[in-house]
């Protein structure tokens, strides 16, 4: 049960109230799911102003901890985070995540023929008579909740042939299956923040942060055939990497 701040501490109310909801979520009085008062009712609880528990309410969701649905309330939500190991051979992500006791599913947004951007051409090292490579756009979930919006460009004499198989599934194990070795990956991590596309398939915060997996994957003889990026949920993902000392 929700109880009133003491007004000794020398801050803004609307902080005072988000930080006593904020540890109330933390210590489990609120679980995920769970619905917090209404506006009125916090208003009255705390003797504030509609628009002080709205910033409060504002400050609990910039910290990813509840989500507010016009009409219905606002809602705890579930703070889990599953990981993904970067560890060879690359290719095991659906079995990572069940081993976590979660599900993972794709949601294809797009595929299709496109001319390469430069960007792309330089990074796939294609020659100037390559007019074209496919480029996907698929969702990632975990438990159903979106959590990476992954954008990749493959090569035409990949994308084309396994164009059923890759809207369907994950990108490498399609190509292990069909005896394309993947034998590197370049990985780097960037930050970005969420714009409007982003955040309405992640369905986060517009502007909030987010990181971003951009990786190019090469197959024998160091040839490069696939290269994308994957911007995530900070709260819902996760990456780790086992470093060893080399002889």
């Amino acid at each position: 049960m929700v109880k009133a701040v003491s007004t000794g501490v020398k801050s803004p109310l609307h902080i005072k109230i988000s930080e006593q909801l904020r540890a109330q979520i933390v210590r489990g009085e609120y679980v995920p799911g769970d619905q917090l008062p209404s506006e009125h009712e916090l208003m009255s609880l705390f003797e504030v102003s509609r628009i002080t528990v709205r910033r409060a309410i504002s400050n609990l969701a910039n910290q990813g901890l509840v989500a507010s649905y016009h009409g219905k309330g606002v809602f705890v939500k579930e703070q889990r985070k599953v990981v993904y190991s970067l560890a060879s051979p690359l290719v095991f992500f659906e079995q990572d995540i069940q081993s976590q006791g979660a599900t993972s599913t794709i949601r294809n947004l797009s595929f299709e023929p496109v001319q390469p951007p430069a960007y792309v051409r330089k990074l796939l090292q294609l020659p100037e008579q390559t007019l074209e490579v496919y480029l996907q756009k698929k969702l990632l979930l975990i438990n159903g909740i979106p959590v990476a919006l992954d954008t990749s460009y493959i090569l035409s004499e990949l994308g084309e042939p396994l164009a059923a198989e890759l809207q369907s599934s994950m990108t490498f194990p399609i190509l292990e299956r069909h005896q394309v070795a993947i034998e590197k990956i370049e990985a780097t991590f960037e930050c970005t923040r969420a714009d409007r596309e982003l955040s309405a398939y992640l369905e986060t915060s517009l502007g909030e942060p987010l990181l971003v997996y951009c990786y190019t994957a090469y197959t024998t003889k160091n040839r490069p055939i696939l290269s994308g990026t994957s911007p995530c949920r900070g709260d819902r993902l996760s990456y780790s990497v086992t470093l060893t000392k080399s002889d």
